[in-house]
């Protein structure tokens, strides 16, 4: 079955949690003892009703504070489609926490509650979604039993967010008024507001298409691994493992190697001891080359005349995670696909208020939560491409050395100079 990876986003107590608790209920996600503890531990907080909420907020401080901290990532599926769902804060001090959520999604779901509108946070996420070229955007309108199912509402707040998202790249946004705690319009349509004639967010979400985002175009296959069993059965074996970034690739293929420049051809592509006939983000595959070709793990296997940058200088938009806020000047350990090197940042050239999209070209760093364009130095060339080409080759992590804490996400923008 298809996969369909999706993120929860939007402001505090919107529902996000009590919304996949949903979800997991109706499609009868949850084991006996999950449910019981829910049931007793919502009897106990006083609550007249099933908190289907404690599903997903995993860490004590959540379920103490009744907020979401942390990503909580639930697995789900229907016989239509398998799921994986990145529940992420609303809080905006863990704005950080949502882009790592919604690094791999597919669709970003963004919760707003009826009777409060389009925040500030709304937008933040929805902002963010857009940068980090989440291709898919779901407006869940949420707490429409609180509003009397109202159709004004939704039709106010779906047009509030339209005019909004005019400025944001999506390729595909719906808009759903439900009832996380009730079930309107989760699973099943709502009886309450027959004036919607749309889907149930689970309909969409089962039936979405997802599969033109992917980049079979660019061929790119970062080598992470050189297997070498060096056995009397296996002596001559020599195979390249990584997960395949971008493209298809197939034995017989014309192929070549950064940055090295050389030129081979594809002999095999193994999997579980099997031959494939071909390969495809996101399969993790062994790739066989024809030549003996010195590749090493961080190498970049391509298409000749369809090659990815090669640089020591790039431009990206950086969120930034660290306490210490980033500065000009400022080194650090850059982890891009399977290369980790140095590098320097050069510039700041902006930051980004992503509420507006204004640009504050005078900022002289970004504290934890901001995001801003910098320009970044490496010691030794890395092979990448544009984020909005390649979400995999055009992204990477930052990290402090002297504490090997992950300090910043970046997503490339070019080449700089």
């Amino acid at each position: 079955m298809e996969l369909l990876r999706f993120a929860t986003a939007g402001s505090v107590d919107d529902g996000k949690s009590t919304l996949i608790g949903r979800l997991l209920w109706e499609t009868k996600q949850i084991h006996d003892d999950q449910l019981a503890a829910v049931e007793r531990t919502s009897r106990e907080r006083g609550f007249d009703y099933l908190n289907l909420a404690l599903l997903t907020d995993g860490l004590r401080a959540e379920r103490e504070q009744g907020i979401t901290i942390d990503v909580a990532y639930r697995y789900f599926a229907t016989p239509r489609r398998k799921f994986i769902i990145a529940d992420t804060p609303g809080h905006v001090q863990y704005t950080r926490n949502m882009v790592t959520g919604a690094s791999t999604a597919d669709l970003a779901l963004v919760l707003i509650d009826a009777r409060k509108g389009l925040l500030e946070q709304s937008r933040r996420h929805a902002v963010i979604a857009s940068l980090l070229r989440v291709r898919h955007l779901v407006i869940c309108v949420n707490k429409m039993d609180l509003v009397e199912y109202r159709q004004e509402v939704f039709e106010r707040i779906r047009d509030q967010f339209t005019q909004f998202a005019a400025k944001l790249e999506f390729a595909e946004v719906a808009f759903i008024p439900v009832s996380a705690l009730m079930g309107d319009n989760v699973t099943e349509p709502s009886g309450p507001m027959a004036w919607y004639r749309g889907p149930s967010l689970l309909w969409h979400l089962e039936n979405v298409y997802v599969g033109s985002d992917r980049n079979l175009i660019d061929a790119r296959f970062p080598v992470q691994y050189v297997i070498r069993p060096m056995s009397d059965r296996h002596h001559d074996y020599r195979g390249f493992a990584g997960q395949v970034a971008g493209g298809v690739f197939r034995p017989g293929d014309r192929v070549m190697v950064l940055p090295s420049g050389v030129v081979t051809t594809v002999a095999g592509i193994d999997f579980a001891g099997q031959e494939l006939a071909s390969a495809s983000p996101p399969q993790s595959v062994a790739i066989r080359l024809s030549d003996p070709v010195d590749v090493s793990r961080g190498d970049v296997i391509c298409r000749k005349h369809n090659a990815p940058i090669v640089s020591q200088d790039l431009e990206a938009m950086v969120c930034w995670f660290g306490d210490r806020p980033l500065t000009q000047g400022a080194t650090y350990l850059i982890k891009h696909t399977t290369k980790s090197v140095r590098a320097v940042i050069k510039a700041l050239r902006y930051r980004l208020d992503v509420n507006t999209l204004s640009r504050d070209e005078g900022a002289a760093g970004l504290s934890m939560n901001e995001m801003g364009r910098v320009a970044v130095r490496t010691t030794v060339p890395i092979i990448f491409d544009e984020y909005r080409r390649n979400r995999t080759t055009g992204s990477f992590i930052l990290i402090d050395e002297a504490t090997s804490n992950t300090v910043g996400a970046g997503m490339i923008i070019g080449q700089g100079s």
